[in-house]
């Protein structure tokens, strides 16, 4: 088998003087000895002073003008106009409207993200022997060239780093599998999640126009027949906190080695899992409900990526920690972790 090619940047002697960058540095002082250099320097630093002055005499924005701004930006109104679109085209009201709304766009768009993220995810998986074997050579090699050159244990652990993270990008690379695109997820669900959040509270407040609002107030049912005002039964909210706080431990459970970062991860979430069951308790019931239908959806689409005939159906490898029974593995994780019986 061939030896691991080194880094061809890597230089066999790494603690040789670096009398090459003499002259450029004595370059750099010659340069600074003009006269414009100086003007230059002194041009800029009054630049600098006369736009401190004026942002010092500019009067202050109000504390909630990036909200306000944030709120009246063009997607939120896109996402109004999408709510309303949904609720005259198929005649419902509005408290279905804005459930069957956020399944529409779980299923349309987060369903596909998730799917793509389960594939690279098991593609990384896989990838993970590889990359073991790799390095075990890679380690022999540098080892074996440090002995030869005379290397310190820093510069050989520099060395063996550096083209261990090389040897690593070519197999992502190979593979079509970098870890950075499985975090497209969260930067299309989340600011979603946000627009239209913001849409549903400029409806419910009357800054969509005070007609909405009106169906807004008249448009609920059950308990929270009035969209517009908060539910004061807690009933939405302590429903939300209870679905993400399922949706985190059925992802904790899944893991049988958990690095301590892995576990701050976890109970960072279930604590904003309980954080926003208060704050769901003081917004709308719109954006409540919109919240709990989001969540529910996004727990079916969970537990639909853990079976196995879907993965295949949607190109998902298999990988070495697969289930075929994801579902009773779920069941049993769970009763045993919560079980109260010794």
């Amino acid at each position: 088998m061939p030896p691991l090619p080194l880094c061809p940047s890597s230089c066999p002697q790494p603690l040789c003087p670096p009398r090459r960058r003499q002259p450029a540095l004595l370059l750099r002082a010659w340069r600074m000895r003009r006269p414009w250099r100086k003007l230059s320097a002194m041009w800029r630093l009054a630049r600098t002073g006369a736009a401190r002055l004026a942002a010092a005499a500019a009067p202050a924005a109000p504390l909630g003008g990036w909200y306000e701004w944030w709120s009246q930006s063009r997607p939120v109104h896109w996402a109004e106009g999408g709510l309303a679109a949904l609720q005259a085209s198929a005649g419902l009201p509005w408290w279905a409207a804005i459930a069957c709304g956020a399944a529409l766009l779980r299923t349309a768009v987060t369903l596909p993200l998730a799917a793509h993220q389960c594939r690279l995810l098991a593609q990384l998986e896989n990838l993970q022997p590889e990359i073991k074997n790799l390095a075990e050579r890679l380690r022999y090699e540098v080892s074996v060239r440090g002995k030869q050159l005379g290397w310190s244990e820093k510069v050989a652990r520099f060395h063996y780093k550096k083209n261990l993270r090389r040897i690593m990008t070519e197999l992502y690379v190979r593979d079509n599998c970098h870890p950075f695109k499985a975090t497209l997820l969260v930067w299309v669900q989340v600011p979603m999640w946000v627009c239209v959040s913001l849409a549903l509270r400029n409806c419910s407040v009357g800054a969509a126009g005070s007609e909405v609002q009106e169906q807004f107030s008249a448009g609920g049912a059950l308990w929270f027949t009035d969209l517009t005002a908060p539910d004061s039964t807690w009933i939405l909210p302590v429903s939300l906190g209870l679905v993400n706080l399922l949706i985190v431990e059925i992802f904790a459970v899944q893991k049988l080695k958990v690095s301590r970062f892995q576990k701050l991860v976890t109970n960072f979430f279930r604590v904003m899992s309980v954080v926003m069951i208060p704050v769901a308790a003081t917004v709308p019931s719109s954006m409540a409900l919109y919240w709990l239908s989001s969540s529910f959806v996004g727990l079916s689409h969970n537990l639909l990526l853990r079976s196995p005939a879907f993965r295949r159906l949607c190109w998902i490898p298999r990988t070495k920690s697969e289930s075929d029974t994801p579902y009773r593995d779920i069941l049993s994780a769970l009763t045993t972790k919560y079980s109260f019986k010794k």
